[in-house]
């Protein structure tokens, strides 16, 4: 498997626990830190560590160890580093803090797009009585 193709992967695992904002910069001719990172956000702390877990959980199925794993103590901002991706997993607060993106501002971006699920349509009665009345 490709490091793109693992850090696509990671994005899918991601969008399990409902990740957002998921961005895979392209660090291969920027840096020797990784190749790619793989960046998203989540609105609690809760959230956050859900999808670190996630991530990191079936990736050992996969037989695919994590080398180090930070931020478990505070659950803002956890860093799963693979080598080739690091993932970045930002309670989003931090992550407007951090801006990777703007550090990393020379990357290629990959963005991958936000799974939107359709909220159920509800008829309201006071609506329906309303138009029955006209």
């Amino acid at each position: 498997m490709t490091s793109l193709n693992f850090a696509k992967l990671i994005a899918d695992l991601i969008q399990n626990k409902k990740g957002y904002d998921i961005k895979i910069l392209d660090l291969r001719k920027l840096s020797a830190i990784a190749d790619f990172f793989v960046i998203c956000s989540a609105d609690s702390d809760r959230q956050v560590k859900a999808i670190a877990d996630e991530v990191d959980d079936k990736l050992s199925e996969q037989r695919i160890k994590c080398s180090n794993r930070e931020g478990y103590e505070t659950m803002n901002w956890i860093l799963l580093d693979y080598f080739d991706v690091i993932v970045h997993v930002f309670k989003s607060e931090a992550r407007n803090y951090y801006n990777l993106e703007k550090f990393w501002g020379d990357a290629p971006v990959i963005e991958i797009k936000d799974e939107v699920k359709p909220k159920a349509v509800t008829k309201s009665k006071t609506k329906n009585k309303k138009a029955d009345l006209e």
